[in-house]
Formats: C-alpha cells, sequence, structure tokens
C-alpha cells in the first residue's frame, strides 16, 4: 500500500512538472467545496476544448455535456450530505462506484480526477497542445491540495477515476460513440414535396445531412426516449393553408429586420465552426447563473450535471423527430413559392428544419436552471463577449439581458426565424418539447 501511494504521488508531481512550464504558471486554485470555483474551471475547460477540437456538432458536444456532468456529479455527491447517486436511475447505467465508509476524501480532488480522465477519453482527437491545457488544469488544481494527506488524495483519485470510467464505458453502447468520425454518412434522402435538400450556400460545404441517425440514440433519462415524436402541419403550396402561411411570415419578417433584430439572430448563431455549439451556449447560461448564485461545490456540480443531461436528450429527440420527417427550411419553399431571389439572413445548417435544435435544447435547459434557481432569475448572457465583430453582416456581439431562463429560451427560439432558417412551428413545437424533456431530468431523485 505504501509503495501504491508514493508512486501515485510521484506520478502528481511529475505531471505538475511538466504541465506546468516556467512561461505558463497558472495561479494556484485552493478553493474549497464551499465555491463552486473548481466546477466553473474545469467547465470552461470542457467548452474550451469542444470549441478548439476539429469535427466539433452541436450533436456530439451535447453528448458530451452530459457524461462530462454526470461524471462531475458522481464524483462529489457523496460528500454534500443531501444529494442522491445516479445509481439505479438511468437505464442501462453500470453500478457506480461507492465511497469507503469511514475514510476520508478530498472532493476536489476527486472531481479533479473524473473531469481530466473522462474529458480526454470523450476527445480523444483533440490537439497536444489542448491535451497540455487539460493536464497543466488538473495539476494545478492537484497542487492547491497540497496540504492534504496522501492517503487521502490517492483514494479520491481512484475514485473519480472510477466513477468517470463508468460513464465512459456507458457512453460506449448509447449509439454516439466517436460520433465526430461519421459526421455525414451516406444516406438517402427522401425526394417527396416539403423534403429538405442541401443549402445552396449553408454553413458547410457538405450535401448530407448532420448525423441522420442520432436519434436512434440511448438518452440519459429514459422517459425522454419514450416520448412521442410531434405532429407537423401538413405540406401544402395552397397561398390560403396554415403551411403557406408559416414560411410566409418568415420571409416578410427577414425583408424587414430592424437592427436589434439582426442582433438576436447574429447573437444565437452558435456556429459550431466557431463556437462551443449551442450546447455550450446552455452550459455557460448554466456557469452565469452558477456565478451570480454562488452556489457550493455540490450544488454546482448537479447544475452542470442536470443541465448536460438535458441538451443531451434534447439533441437526441429533436434529431429523431428531424429525421421522421426531413422537413424543408424555409429557402427552398420560399424560392419555389414566394420569390426565386430571396436570401435568408443566416446561413443554413446541414440538417432538416422540424423541430428547431435551439428551441429544443434552450427549453430543456431553461426548465432545469429554473427548477434549480428559480423562476424570477435577472442574468446577463455575456457567452460572447468580446467576440469580433461579424463583418459579414456587419453584426456586433452585444450581450443580452434577460429576466429568466425561459425569456432567453424564447428569444433564442424566435432569433431562428429572424434568421430566416426556421418557421415559427419549428420553434414552439421545440419549446414544448424541450420542456417536457428538462422535466423528466428534473424528476429524478436528486435529493434524500
Amino acid at each position: 500500500m505504501k509503495i501504491k501511494l508514493l508512486a501515485s504521488v510521484i506520478f502528481l508531481s511529475l505531471l505538475l512538472v511538466i504541465s506546468c512550464k516556467k512561461d505558463d504558471e497558472p495561479k494556484v486554485y485552493t478553493a474549497d467545496t464551499s465555491t463552486s470555483d473548481i466546477a466553473v474551471k474545469w467547465t470552461e475547460m470542457n467548452l474550451f476544448i469542444i470549441k478548439n477540437t476539429s469535427s466539433n456538432t452541436p450533436t456530439y458536444a451535447s453528448r458530451s455535456l452530459g457524461y462530462l456532468g454526470l461524471t462531475m456529479y458522481e464524483s462529489v455527491q457523496a460528500g454534500s450530505g443531501r444529494n442522491v447517486t445516479m445509481n439505479g436511475q438511468l437505464k442501462g447505467l453500470p453500478t457506480l462506484p461507492q465511497v469507503e465508509a469511514g475514510k476520508k476524501y478530498n472532493w476536489i480532488v476527486s472531481l479533479n480526477a473524473g473531469q481530466v480522465f473522462i474529458l480526454k477519453k470523450l476527445y480523444p482527437h483533440t490537439s497536444a497542445d489542448n491535451v497540455r491545457k487539460i493536464d497543466s488544469l488538473a495539476a494545478v488544481i492537484l497542487r492547491g491540495q497540497s496540504s492534504e494527506a496522501a492517503d487521502v488524495i490517492d483514494r479520491s483519485v481512484k475514485f473519480g477515476e472510477a466513477v468517470a470510467t463508468v460513464f465512459f464505458q456507458w457512453s460506449s453502447n448509447d449509439g454516439g460513440e466517436d460520433g465526430y468520425k461519421r459526421n455525414f454518412p451516406v444516406v438517402i434522402i427522401p425526394t417527396h414535396p416539403g423534403t429538405w435538400r442541401p443549402p445552396v450556400n449553408g454553413q458547410v460545404a457538405s450535401q448530407l445531412p448532420l448525423h441522420p441517425f442520432w436519434g436512434n440514440n440511448r438518452t440519459f433519462v429514459e422517459k425522454n426516449g419514450n416520448l412521442s415524436v410531434p405532429n407537423i402541419i401538413e405540406y401544402s403550396t395552397d397561398p390560403q393553408s396554415p403551411y403557406y402561411a408559416q414560411f410566409l411570415e418568415v420571409y416578410n419578417k427577414n425583408k424587414n429586420l430592424t437592427q436589434e433584430e439582426k442582433e438576436i439572430a447574429t447573437w444565437w448563431g452558435d456556429d459550431p465552426s466557431e463556437t462551443a455549439a449551442p450546447p455550450g451556449h446552455s452550459i455557460n447560461l448554466a456557469t452565469i447563473a452558477i456565478k451570480k448564485a454562488q452556489p457550493d461545490l455540490f450544488k454546482a456540480a448537479e447544475t452542470y450535471a442536470r443541465v448536460g443531461m438535458a441538451v443531451g436528450d434534447a439533441f437526441i429527440n429533436c434529431w429523431k423527430c428531424k429525421y421522421t420527417y426531413y422537413a424543408q427550411r424555409p429557402a427552398s419553399y420560399v424560392n419555389a413559392n414566394i420569390d426565386v431571389r430571396w436570401v435568408q439572413f443566416w446561413p443554413e445548417p446541414p440538417f432538416p428544419a422540424f423541430t428547431s435544435g435551439h428551441a429544443t435544447q434552450s427549453a430543456a435547459m431553461a426548465t432545469v436552471l429554473t427548477d434549480l434557481y428559480g423562476d424570477n432569475f435577472k442574468f446577463v448572457d455575456n457567452t460572447y463577449e468580446g467576440r469580433p465583430m461579424n463583418t459579414l453582416r456587419g453584426i456586433a456581439y452585444k450581450n443580452r439581458t434577460f429576466n429568466s431562463f425561459l425569456e432567453s429560451a424564447e428569444e433564442c427560439a424566435y432569433s431562428r426565424l429572424l434568421g430566416g432558417i426556421h418557421t415559427r412551428q419549428d420553434n414552439e413545437v421545440g419549446l414544448a418539447e424541450g420542456k417536457k424533456i428538462g422535466a423528466n431530468v428534473n424528476a429524478l431523485l436528486w435529493k434524500k
């Protein structure tokens, strides 16, 4: 046992020496469990890796954030005195490790070990420089706990890694493993009237749709996997039909966008080639809530677990809907039936329309955060603060202020109509479905 402890201490010391070069010595994080600092620092690192790793997609990012949040939660929940394990609550989840009775654990060390393990496993394709950044953060956090007894450090590291190992093993059969390797598989696109067509001037060059089988993946919460696919308005080219009215509204609105409406559409663009995608935006709103409310480490971890699972399940359910209908985007319908020269404000993403992914995942996020922090929670969304102006459209990224999480979700959904890439139906049904998904996450047993 002494040999194992000595080996652990030597390994961690070497990690610190390797990671912290003279020209890159970050501060030591000495936060305790009464603050959320360590949970926030790791979440910021997770978003950095998502944003700065090739083949980033909203689908794979949402999946990753679910496992990252769950690993964070389970690596510390036993120390809260109030939270409940996910053992037996998530379908097919192997038995999670339990702490040894009467033994001391350092929960910061446990969280730290779990995050560095699962993040590297989920992003083995990230750059060597990014791996160095991950290791550096892990080493610096560990350094802040240097006054802890060696046996406690060793026990806590092993526990965090054991938790992460179970979640990574569970992830291997959810249908999304290595999803970044098959973003655009060959698939036969239906050709009946009203179906999606690859955009002429889209966000990416691919003429194939993104992750057409993602809707078959296992959800984190079993009830979310059992939700029915919502109905869609029947296709029609009749100018008096409800279907035509949906696209006419988008066309008319896009011809008369105000400056603020252009700013809203741009703010919620969340292009995965430049950002951590829509799921990353939602996770950053969770961070904003945590920074304002100042919960302890345990509630912060619960927050990231709930929001992570909510956005993960939102993308599975939304993608199931998208590839049930292969519903067309406004541009193809408007060009064929209203105005052949019309070009929407925002470039189309490479997948069908109904329902809106932004709307679904933002409503799921809002439902979870409202349950945790209340309905009247005013905050400033600073996700893209300092981002250079969108020169193509001449639009600056200006922080948005909201009186509640639901208000932000509603603006997020509406931004897609303003961008000309979704109809009102896509957004409103997406919001409704997202609320169901978030409610099912909230309904899990989180407290004793």
